[in-house]
């Protein structure tokens, strides 16, 4: 498929004091539409920024970015800020839910602050297809208070989904979230992967790294791998062998 991200040697530099942080050098890049890429990398290796730059959150000191075929780097912050709301989904490691507001609610939130205008029944529907892709239509009254860390994500995800975006970027989503708890929301990006969802997830766990398709690592503000996962791992079968375990160990408790 065509690529629907393409960085150009990307470089970003912070001036910070009298030494300037080089945080990203000369990143090349392409990411096809329907791939799913983990960008792994120590503290300080660049992995953070280059997500920023992907999500048009930052701009490069240097190089050129298109993202499904524009050129952000000549765009206003306006309409930076439209092409983030259309084009782009975020998915982050504290979910970012308002604790006051129902988990339909705080999905409906992209469509309020974007250029187009929808009707209310438009807002409601879609948000209500957001939450049944992951698996939360029967929660959709609740709030976030009411549900568990893993049901917290899947709302988070929803929202992300809401505006149909042409790539889901996500950082550090299982962070918060126990093994068996991340491996469910794994199974919810793969299943959305399988479903032509372009994503790019920012993880320091080699194992939530296996679930992707292709790894790319980042060292000192360069990308010095780039491969695809060989031996990569299914969460449907994880889940399976985790229930397994669990049965086993109450029949033996």
């Amino acid at each position: 498929m065509p690529a629907v991200v393409q960085l150009k040697d990307i470089h970003k530099t912070y001036d910070s004091g009298e030494v300037p942080v080089h945080a990203v050098r000369g990143v090349t890049l392409d990411i096809a539409g329907g791939e799913f890429v983990a960008v792994m990398g120590a503290s300080g290796s660049g992995k953070s920024t280059l997500m920023n730059l992907l999500g048009c959150l930052d701009r490069p000191t240097k190089g050129r970015y298109l993202l499904g075929g524009t050129d952000v780097s000549g765009l206003d912050r306006n309409q930076l800020a439209d092409l983030r709301n259309q084009k782009l989904g975020f998915v982050f490691q504290g979910f970012n839910l308002l604790s006051r507001t129902t988990a339909r609610e705080n999905v409906e939130l992209p469509m309020l602050y974007g250029q187009r205008r929808f009707s209310s029944k438009e807002i409601r529907d879609r948000a209500l297809h957001s939450l049944d892709i992951v698996g939360l239509s029967n929660r959709a009254d609740h709030f976030p208070s009411q549900l568990s860390g893993g049901q917290q994500q899947r709302v988070a995800i929803a929202r992300a989904l809401i505006n149909d975006p042409q790539i889901l970027l996500a950082d550090e989503p299982t962070g918060n979230l126990d093994s068996k708890t991340a491996v469910e929301i794994m199974g919810v990006f793969q299943k959305l992967n399988e479903q032509g969802i372009t994503l790019v997830m920012v993880t320091h766990e080699l194992d939530i790294a296996h679930y992707c398709k292709r790894n790319l690592i980042m060292r000192d503000g360069r990308l010095v791998s780039d491969t695809a996962v060989s031996d990569r791992l299914i969460a449907t079968v994880e889940m399976q062998k985790i229930l397994a375990a669990e049965a086993a160990a109450k029949l033996t408790a």
